[in-house]
């Protein structure tokens, strides 16, 4: 066995025992590092919960890595000496421990990849980045998927052939190389409103222990200005309570999770979804062992087909899907703005300050929770973005403050690509734009609603109704290309000069009032 001492350095959202840089880790020759640095916690203004959430699964994971027999050399934000960033902080480390070489997983953010493409500049020994294998499919896989036979990349990618060649391979829901059931996809059974007989699942409760409350304590001190509520703090932050967390929602939540994934309630912020997203973008969670839990539940008739197919396509689809995307065009991705949207963020996205409920529910549970299901970002908070012409970049950094599963490599292309049509159709085959009625018929948010839903114009009426035509009459010309707009932009065809002119003037007076003015000075606390 050779004697070489190896430096693994450890990110916050590596929290994964076998992630690439571990899986030949020795105890009692390697250390382990893992560092909290503020120029990380300060990329963008985190929610509070977010950097807690890191933060103290961080220090259990360290702590579980400690009772295999590593030697962790682990650094506290508030340290004395902390240099604040990563590079002064592996340099130093391997400074005190004297290894032969460094080796870590790459980094998920461009960012910090370029960072560490420094370091290997900067270091006294060799640093070896290695493939993040938790990924279903490497870089390598998706370019040569999505790459022309010429060699060129396209001007469009579906993500539902991509998820067809991911069962195939991966052969989850498979059966005789025909997929379960006898159809790739059950998003058609998964669009039905909550009925109010139907009982919402109770949580599992996880009360935060000694490193927690400590790590609590260092965000409140000092991120105290940085958006969103620190308490209530309750959520997994060990690889068993995670694995727990699973096994829950596989057991109670998943067998509704199809039928009622797209349906919105006032007060119920999680329904039936799994809220597994930051444990599993944090490493504490694999997406194959989620999935895998997943298909027992349906082969063992614990949950049905619809509801297990869309949970396994948010993972192998989307998740995968999107960080293909991101890698393939970054780095001017974040620059997209096909639909040239220049209007910025309103306030009220950090105050929950407005009089339009669906929006107010949406950012106040976002500000509490640190988490907003999927319909609430793209059809309520995303929607909202698009027809009202926000910014894109503002957009983005928004998405990326408030959630504790957002990281670039995630939300650039759901916001980008799914949300804002901003990369003009690479990802979406048409923009997610919706007036109220959507609303309304998936929640019941509009009955306590200030604006009233059935009426489309005026200064009642639900801002979203004339948004909506005033968006599609504004980007006419590029949506008119679009084949899968063309029934409703007939109807927009057929509207006359009159209505028009009164969606415009509604539209001019709601988006030039005091409750779309935005702030001055950035992100607020």
């Amino acid at each position: 066995m050779s004697n070489e001492r190896v430096l693994r350095f450890v990110l916050g959202d590596q929290l994964s025992r076998d992630i690439s840089s571990l899986n030949d880790a020795r105890p009692g020759s390697d250390v382990i590092f893992m560092a909290e640095v503020m120029q990380e916690a300060t990329s963008v203004r985190h929610h509070k919960k977010k950097i807690a959430f890191v933060f103290s699964a961080m220090r259990h994971f360290a702590d579980a890595l400690r009772k295999e027999g590593f030697e962790v050399d682990y650094l506290h934000l508030d340290a004395e000496g902390n240099p604040g960033d990563f590079g002064r902080a592996l340099a130093a480390a391997v400074e005190r421990n004297g290894p032969s070489r460094v080796v870590m997983t790459e980094p998920s953010e461009l960012r910090v990849l370029e960072a560490a493409e420094t370091w290997r500049e900067e270091l006294d020994v060799d640093l070896d980045i290695l493939a993040d294998t938790r990924f279903l499919a490497s870089h390598e896989d998706f370019v040569s998927w999505a790459t022309t036979d010429s060699g060129r990349q396209p001007k469009t990618l579906r993500m539902e052939y991509f998820y067809r060649e991911m069962r195939r391979s991966t052969g989850y829901l498979m059966t005789d190389g025909e997929p379960e059931g006898g159809q790739w996809n059950y998003d058609s059974d998964n669009r039905k409103a909550l009925p109010d007989s139907v009982s919402i699942p109770k949580r599992p409760e996880y009360t935060p222990d000694s490193i927690s409350r400590e790590v609590m304590e260092l965000v409140a001190n000092r991120f105290g200005d940085h958006f969103g509520d620190l308490e209530p703090f309750d959520y997994p932050v060990t690889r068993d309570d995670a694995l727990a967390y699973l096994d829950w929602f596989s057991a109670e939540a998943l067998p509704g999770f199809g039928d009622w994934q797209d349906a919105m309630k006032q007060g119920e912020p999680l329904l039936f979804h799994s809220h597994l997203s930051p444990l599993i973008n944090c490493g504490l969670l694999g997406p194959r062992e989620c999935c895998d839990r997943a298909e027992r539940a349906y082969r063992e008739g614990q949950a049905p087909l619809n509801a297990v197919e869309g949970f396994i396509r948010q993972i192998i689809g989307w998740r995968e899907f999107v960080r293909g995307v991101y890698w393939m065009k970054m780095p001017d991705y974040g620059e997209a703005n096909a639909l040239d949207a220049m209007r910025p963020l309103p306030g009220f996205f950090w105050t929950a300050e407005t009089s339009m409920n669906c929006l107010s529910q949406a950012i106040s549970e976002t500000r509490t929770n640190a988490y907003a299901h999927h319909i609430q970002r793209l059809m309520i908070i995303g929607n909202f973005c698009l027809i009202a012409g926000l910014d894109p970049r503002q957009v983005q950094e928004w998405f990326l403050i408030v959630y504790s599963d957002a990281y670039e490599w995630v939300e650039m292309p759901n916001v980008v690509g799914m949300a804002l049509f901003a990369d003009g159709g690479f990802v979406a085959s048409k923009p997610y734009a919706a007036s109220g009625a959507y609303i309304n018929k998936m929640s019941d948010y509009c009955a306590s609603c200030k604006f009233d839903v059935k009426q489309k114009g005026g200064e009642k009426a639900c801002p979203f109704n004339y948004l909506y035509w005033s968006f599609l009459s504004e980007n006419e010309t590029t949506l008119r290309k679009n084949h899968r707009m063309g029934l409703i932009m007939g109807s927009l065809g057929k509207m006359t000069d009159e209505r028009l002119e009164e969606v415009r003037a509604d539209s001019q007076r709601f988006l030039g009032s005091e409750e779309m003015k935005g702030w001055d000075n950035g992100p607020p606390g």
